[in-house]
C-alpha cells in the first residue's frame, strides 16, 4: 500500500508539469512512484522515507533521466517541487539573512503563550484553523516588510524565500487577506500588544541580562497620516490631528517611547494625537523603579506635574536654546554647553528604535484609521526593534 503522503506528491508532481508543457501525462496509475522508494533512515517504526521520482515516468516529453530526492515523513511537511527549486543551499542575500537572524532570536514561546488562550481550537465544528506558531509568524512578516494582506499572500507565492519562517505544509494554501486580517483583529482586541513588548523584554531578560535599568529616556516621534479628504466621508481621520514643527504642518499621531538609559530597549509605548504635549504623556513612560530621566525639551517642567509628584527620579531635561543664549558669562555659557552636550549624548540612544521602524521596518505612515489600531501595531514594530537592536548579542558564540 502506497503511503498518502507519497501519493500525495506524485498528484502535486504531476499538476506541476502539467502547468509547465502542455502535454500527456501518465496520471492513471501511481505504480512508478511505489517502485521509486529506495530506502529507509529510519527503521524504528517512523514512516520516513527517500522517494527517488523520475522525471520521465510524470510526463511524456523528459527524456532525459533527470530524478528528484525527497524526503518525507509522517506529521512532518511535505516537499513539493515548488520547495525543491527553492532550496538553493545556504542563505546569502539580505532578505535570507533577516530572516535567518529573526527565527533564531524571536521568542516564538513567549509570543504563542501571551495569545494561546484566545486563538481558537482546531477541534471546533468548521473550517479548521490555522496553526498559530505560523499565524504568529505571517503578522511578524507583514510588520517587517510593511506588506499589505494581499501582497503578503502573494510574496508568499512567489518568494520561495519567506516559506521557511512560516512553514506550511506543500500543498497546503497559504492564508488568504482575509485570515490575516481576522487574525490581526484577534490580537488587537483579545491579546493587546503590549504583553508582546513585555514578553520580548522578559526574554531578554531573561537570556542576556539585559533587563530596565534604573534610568528611562523618552521621547517622541511623528507619524504621518493621510491628509486626504477623497474618501466615503470626505473628512479625515477623526483621531489624528495637525501640529508645527518648526516652519512645516504635520497632520497624524505621536508614538511616545521609554527607553532603558544602558541597554537603549523600548519598555513602554503610547500614541496619541500629534497636538498632544510630549510633557503630558511622561508619567506613562516610566516604570516607576528609576533614579533619573532624560528628555529634550519639550519636556520642561515634568517634575512639577502632579501625576508625577511621587517620583523620586531626578529629571535631566534639555534646556532650550534661547535659556542657553541668555547666560552673559562666557565662562558659564560654556559650561552649560558642555552640560547640555552631556545630556545630549545620553539622550541619543532614544533615536536608535526610531531609526529601526522607519527605516529598516519602513513604518513612515500610519497604517490604519484610529488610534487604537496603530497603536498596536506601533507597539509590535518596537517589540521587534529591541529584538533587532540586539541581535548580535542574542548569537551563539562562534568557535
Amino acid at each position: 500500500m502506497i503511503p498518502s503522503s507519497i501519493a500525495t506528491l506524485a498528484i502535486a508532481s504531476i499538476r506541476y508539469f502539467r502547468k509547465r508543457h502542455q502535454r500527456e501525462y501518465q496520471t492513471t496509475t501511481l505504480a512508478p512512484v511505489q517502485r521509486c522508494i529506495v530506502a529507509s533512515l529510519q527503521p524504528s517504526g517512523v514512516n520516513t522515507a527517500i522517494i527517488k521520482i523520475p522525471l520521465r515516468n510524470l510526463c511524456r516529453s523528459h527524456h532525459k533521466c533527470e530524478t528528484l530526492f525527497v524526503r518525507t515523513e509522517e506529521a512532518s511537511m511535505t516537499l513539493t517541487f515548488g520547495d525543491a527549486e527553492g532550496d538553493r543551499g545556504p542563505a546569502e542575500g539580505g532578505l535570507e539573512i533577516l530572516l535567518d537572524w529573526m527565527e533564531r532570536r524571536v521568542p516564538q514561546s513567549r509570543l504563542l503563550a501571551s495569545a494561546h488562550r484566545r486563538y481558537p481550537e482546531a477541534r471546533r465544528p468548521g473550517r479548521h484553523a490555522y496553526a498559530l506558531a505560523r499565524m504568529l509568524a505571517i503578522h511578524l512578516l507583514h510588520q517587517w516588510y510593511a506588506l499589505s494582506d494581499p501582497a503578503m499572500a502573494q510574496a508568499f507565492n512567489e518568494t520561495q524565500t519567506l516559506r521557511p519562517f512560516a512553514p506550511h505544509r506543500g500543498l497546503e494554501n497559504v492564508p488568504d487577506e482575509a485570515i490575516a486580517l481576522n487574525f490581526r483583529r484577534l490580537l488587537e482586541t483579545r491579546t493587546p500588544p503590549a504583553r508582546m513588548l513585555e514578553a520580548v523584554n522578559a526574554h531578554l531578560s531573561r537570556k542576556k541580562g539585559r533587563a530596565c535599568g534604573q534610568g528611562t529616556i523618552v521621547d517622541a516621534t511623528l507619524i504621518a497620516a493621510p491628509s486626504s479628504t477623497k474618501n466615503a466621508d470626505r473628512a479625515r481621520d477623526p483621531e489624528m490631528h495637525q501640529t508645527k514643527k518648526g516652519n512645516q504642518w504635520y497632520f497624524g499621531m505621536k508614538a511616545h517611547i521609554g527607553v532603558d538609559e544602558f541597554s537603549g530597549l523600548v519598555h513602554h509605548v503610547q500614541c496619541t494625537a500629534a497636538n498632544v504635549a510630549d510633557v503630558t504623556v511622561t508619567h506613562a513612560l516610566l516604570h516607576g523603579k528609576e533614579d533619573s530621566v532624560f528628555g529634550d525639551s519639550g519636556y520642561t517642567g515634568a517634575e512639577k506635574r502632579d501625576e508625577l509628584q511621587s517620583c523620586e527620579a531626578a529629571f535631566f531635561i534639555a534646556a532650550k536654546r534661547s535659556t542657553i543664549q541668555a547666560i552673559g558669562n562666557k565662562r558659564a555659557r560654556a559650561w552649560a554647553e558642555r552640560w547640555e552636550h552631556f545630556k545630549a549624548s545620553v539622550r541619543a540612544k532614544v533615536e536608535h528604535p526610531f531609526r529601526v521602524i522607519k527605516r529598516q521596518f519602513g513604518y513612515t505612515k500610519v497604517r490604519y484609521r484610529g488610534l487604537a489600531k496603530n497603536t498596536a501595531q506601533v507597539q509590535t514594530l518596537f517589540a521587534l526593534s529591541n529584538l533587532w537592536m540586539v541581535r548580535r548579542h542574542l548569537l551563539p558564540a562562534r568557535g
